[in-house]
């Protein structure tokens, strides 16, 4: 079993910038956590330290490149299966933010507005020689996408369903499945069943 050293969120936002500042020039890290994690909360907070050191940084949050409601829902909308396979475009992510920003130094902030189901018409943003772009949500791990550092907020079942809005438990099986499919590949894991608590496994943050 793994052993998990408890630490505090300030520490663990202290750890993310590290991991990131290791590394020169562009970087488009990975911030791997169920919606019920708000694993964009942390990577804003990660982004704004990094911004108070001179380094530019930037948020891509994973529900901003969802699939029209016509192909995700194809098989209803609560569709377990559709969710974890179906639901994020992981192609266009990695054209419009992971390759983008390596070959052309530009990245797209988002692709598709779930809500009103149409393109928020964003433009490309240029990068800075020492961009960080932080892509942060649900299941973005074993997806192909050339990420360093990724961090993993790992949560059980049982916190995620406590912490996930009844009307979304659906999508909890889901995410625990991908995780059970992909295994700990996470440069940095944290055991995140109370966010003010969290505990990590030293030495996965080379």
């Amino acid at each position: 079993m793994p052993a998990y050293r408890p630490t505090s969120p300030d520490a663990l936002v202290d750890l993310c910038v590290e991991a990131v500042t290791r590394r020169p020039g562009v970087v488009v890290a990975g911030i791997d956590g169920a919606d019920a994690a708000h694993p964009t909360d942390l990577a804003a907070r990660v982004a704004q330290v990094l911004r108070t050191t001179g380094r530019a940084a930037a948020v891509v949050a994973v529900g901003d490149y969802v699939r029209p409601a016509s192909v995700r829902k194809e098989y209803g909308h609560t569709d377990t299966e559709s969710y974890r396979t179906m639901w994020f475009d992981w192609a266009a992510l990695d054209r419009e933010v992971v390759t983008a920003l390596r070959a052309e130094r530009r990245w797209l902030p988002r692709l598709w507005d779930p809500v009103t189901d149409r393109s928020p018409r964003d433009r490309p943003r240029p990068a800075a020689p020492d961009q960080v772009v932080l892509l942060a949500g649900p299941m973005l791990l074993g997806r192909g996408l050339d990420l360093a550092p990724t961090v993993r907020l790992e949560m059980s079942a049982a916190a995620l369903r406590r912490r996930t809005p009844e009307s979304d438990h659906w999508t909890v099986d889901a995410v625990l499945e991908h995780a059970a499919q992909v295994g700990d590949i996470a440069d940095l894991t944290v055991r995140y069943d109370h966010p003010d608590r969290p505990a990590v496994i030293d030495g996965r943050t080379g």
